[in-house]
């Protein structure tokens, strides 16, 4: 899973970025202003994979990863120049947004906008997202046009679907509605997924609070779907992340932090993505696996590799939540807890998985 960091200039998108992956970049107001584009890739934490690896105690563990992406420059009147080249594609290629919306005054670090306000700062870049969109959208009709007049009858019969399809996503951005809004039938979905529309995308708005108060109460709901809200005391984030396991546990019982906001972010951020995981366990390995909610158990397989889904016979099933409570598989069988599911199971987040295979 890949998520950009995105907002307006001094939000603190970089100190929302060192906070979750641990990082040490300068901030916005210590740079030249430039565009740039930093990305890492961090372990996912979850207690299950901490728990089953203390009870298979396996030669190796393996979590599953996230990458967050900080796309700096932001700023009103990007929309106007498409933001061309790298830029649009980073935007485009992500799987959703982390968008943080400056929540603190610091004198020292002026808004760009005059007073702080967050509602008006999402929709600031919500609205240049929409006319980037609307701009590709209007690209590629004139692209179909131009194809259909010079083909003429040898052009592609799918060609004027396709026209009816953009024709449908234009009128929705010019009412100013984001496509995460438009109900769409899966083959349309399908259809238009590789154009990586911005607006489309899942969001999940970040209310960056600084080392201040963490006052959820000030969450915004946007007003779309696909989309949720969440507070973080950015800078104080920032310097936990800099600490050892043992530092960071005292300074967070020290501030009264019960769970630092990462991992309710990567949560939310599964959530808005319909992403699951399941588990392989054994004394070799314990791994998590990330699969999108619905899949089948062949197509949970394939997530292992492709051969496991071409040979699938059936899957060994029990949920995470049966040996946490009963302790060994051993228990599980005995119990009757395991399960023999075939080709229509639909994988269920924190099942243990053991493919059954044709070589």
């Amino acid at each position: 899973m890949r998520l950009g960091i995105i907002g307006l200039p001094n939000s603190g998108k970089t100190t929302i970025y060192n906070a979750l992956t641990g990082g040490e970049l300068l901030t916005s107001a210590a740079t030249t202003g430039q565009f740039e584009i930093n990305s890492a890739t961090i372990r996912v934490p979850d207690l299950r994979i901490d728990h089953l690896s203390a009870i298979y105690q396996p030669r190796k563990t393996t979590y599953t990863h996230i990458t967050y992406v900080d796309i700096a420059g932001l700023e009103e009147g990007i929309g106007a120049g498409a933001l061309a080249g790298q830029f649009r594609n980073e935007l485009a290629q992500v799987d959703g947004f982390l968008h943080v919306l400056r929540g603190f005054d610091d004198e020292r670090v002026p808004h760009p906008y005059g007073a702080v306000d967050p509602a008006r700062d999402l929709a600031t870049i919500d609205g240049e997202f929409l006319l980037m969109d609307l701009l590709s959208v209007g690209a590629r009709q004139e692209r179909i046009e131009n194809e259909r007049r010079v083909k003429g009858k040898r052009a592609d019969p799918s060609l004027t679907d396709e026209l009816l399809l953009f024709e449908k996503l234009k009128a929705h951005l010019e009412d100013e509605q984001p496509l995460r809004s438009l109900r769409l039938s899966r083959a349309e979905d399908k259809r238009i997924r590789g154009f990586g529309f911005l607006t489309r995308k899942s969001v999940l708005v970040v209310i960056n609070s600084g080392d201040g108060a963490d006052d959820s109460t000030h969450l915004l709901d946007p007003p779309y779907p696909k989309a949720a809200s969440v507070s973080i005391q950015g800078a104080l984030e920032a310097e936990i992340a800099q600490l050892d396991a043992a530092d960071a546990a005292l300074f967070m019982e020290e501030y009264g932090i019960v769970e630092l906001s990462r991992s309710r972010m990567i949560r939310l951020s599964y959530d808005l993505l319909g992403i699951r995981s399941f588990f392989t366990a054994g004394q070799d390995e314990v791994r998590a696996w990330s699969f999108p909610d619905g899949a089948t158990a062949p197509q949970a397989a394939g997530v292992i590799h492709s051969d496991l889904q071409r040979g699938f016979i059936r899957a060994e099933v029990f949920p995470y939540a049966d040996l946490a409570e009963l302790g060994s598989e051993f228990a599980i069988k005995s119990a009757g807890k395991q399960r023999l599911e075939g080709k229509d199971y639909r994988v269920l987040d924190g099942d243990i998985l053991n493919i059954r295979h044709n070589s």
